[in-house]
């Protein structure tokens, strides 16, 4: 499509005012302006035949194969023009779906000898199958008056997965003490349930493991040597209603709660224990059953990218009541959601009654950090203290819910967005100290 350049229009419009000077100084001479009008829209005709594409332009995309959710993408653009005349410089936009956000949104790139390209970072906001549909393309003549734009389908799919590489570097740094030292069995003394050895006590030890039977019957004091209890049952519960897809710092919740999900399930598999997911919104949408090993983790990462984002409240009934039903054995069930009042919440406290009897339930919730700004912004007009006002109100309701949580015997984990893993892991390592399972 070619189509005039500002400039073009500017020069042509410019021959009325040349018309009506001329018309001033001599009648006859107002013929000067059409004749101006004329020759510049000669010119933006010569100018846009001579940039004229020959055939369709060369386009190189080196796009990744796959991304992870809130990460940027390095994608490489080349185009290979086929003209007359090469131009100086062209203007590049690359089109995605609604998945992506793409930076810089133009790029203005010099072209030699008739190639030019481009590097944009492109973010995938949310799961799914992000698209690069199109590639537009716009340059100028020689005399620059006419623009040549040709808008070439790309077609590139890849797929949009949850962020693993924030698990693996949080992984990493969690393992790296054990790591220096080589690996090698571990004995908590003191903190675990499962009996290991008995050894002779020794001045230093803690009084609280001495075996008062056994050192009866030896003669002397012995001392138990126990160590952590392996093989629970780890259930990561995730909410995919529409509550859990609002953003938070650009990313939804329920990938926030995926990529924390994902951490613990690598810590959980690694430290012996099983672990199982479950995702449900209006209804169940995933239940995995509990698998053993680190090798099992692959197929936990191919499961939990099944999870879609759904736009119909959340069914707690539904949701817990089939949860419970599909296990057979006392478990940690981390359940990752999010409220908004005590309403709201008064059919998930209800199930959670009957969860309770049989299971321990570890709530995580991220921290509404647009809530709190408006309660915290200073007034500056009427407004904002009607909105400071109501999002203290908000505030106070979820605070109502977390400790009508905790008195029903729900462990609770609140943190914000860039700390929620490592919270998480804390507590899930302080309920296998404290043997609460």
């Amino acid at each position: 499509m070619i189509y005039p350049t500002r400039t073009a229009v500017v020069l042509t419009a410019m021959g009325a005012p040349i018309a009506a000077v001329a018309g001033v100084l001599a009648q006859q001479l107002w013929l000067v302006g059409v004749a101006w009008s004329g020759l510049m829209v000669l010119l933006v005709t010569l100018d846009g035949g001579l940039t004229r594409l020959r055939r369709a332009p060369e386009v190189i995309l080196d796009a990744p194969g796959s991304m992870a959710v809130g990460v940027g993408a390095a994608t490489r653009v080349a185009v290979r023009f086929i003209t007359l005349f090469s131009p100086r410089k062209a203007e590049l936009m690359l089109e995605g779906n609604d998945l992506l956000t793409i930076a810089p949104r133009r790029v203005i790139a010099p072209v030699r000898d008739k190639e030019t390209a481009a590097e944009l970072i492109v973010t995938p906001l949310r799961r799914g199958e992000a698209m690069l549909e199109r590639l537009w393309i716009r340059w100028t003549g020689p005399l620059g008056l006419a623009w040549d734009q040709v808008s070439p389908r790309l077609d590139h799919t890849a797929p949009v997965t949850p962020n693993i590489k924030a698990v693996q570097e949080e992984a990493l740094r969690l393992f790296s003490r054990d790591a220096l030292h080589g690996l090698k069995e571990q004995i908590e003394t003191g903190e675990g349930s499962e009996f290991h050895a008995l050894r002779d006590f020794l001045a230093g030890m803690d009084h609280r493991t001495i075996d008062w039977k056994q050192s009866a019957r030896h003669g002397k004091l012995v001392s138990q040597e126990r160590r952590t209890e392996r093989n629970h049952t780890i259930v990561m519960a995730i909410d995919t209603g529409r509550t859990m897809c609002e953003p938070v710092r650009g990313v939804p919740r329920v990938d926030r709660a995926i990529n924390t999900a994902l951490l613990l399930a690598y810590i959980g598999l690694a430290t012996g224990d099983r672990v199982g997911l479950f995702g449900f919104d209006a209804r169940p949408r995933l239940s995995t059953g509990a698998v053993s090993g680190v090798q099992s983790f692959p197929l936990i990462q191919r499961l939990v990218a099944r999870l879609d984002y759904a736009a119909e409240e959340t069914n707690f009934t539904l949701g817990l009541t089939t949860l419970s039903g599909d296990l057979d054995r006392r478990s940690l069930i981390i359940i990752f959601t999010e409220f908004t009042d005590s309403i709201g919440a008064e059919l998930m406290l209800d199930n959670l009654k009957r969860l309770l009897k049989r299971h321990l339930v570890l709530f995580v919730l991220l921290q509404d950090e647009e809530l709190e700004s408006l309660a915290r912004a200073e007034p500056l007009e009427g407004a904002d203290v009607s909105r400071a006002v109501t999002a203290a109100a908000l505030i106070k309701e979820r605070e109502v819910v977390m400790v009508r949580l905790r008195r029903m015997g729900v462990q609770l984990v609140e943190a914000p967005v860039d700390q929620v893993g490592p919270a998480v892991i804390n507590a899930y390592l302080d309920i296998k100290r404290r043997n609460l399972l």
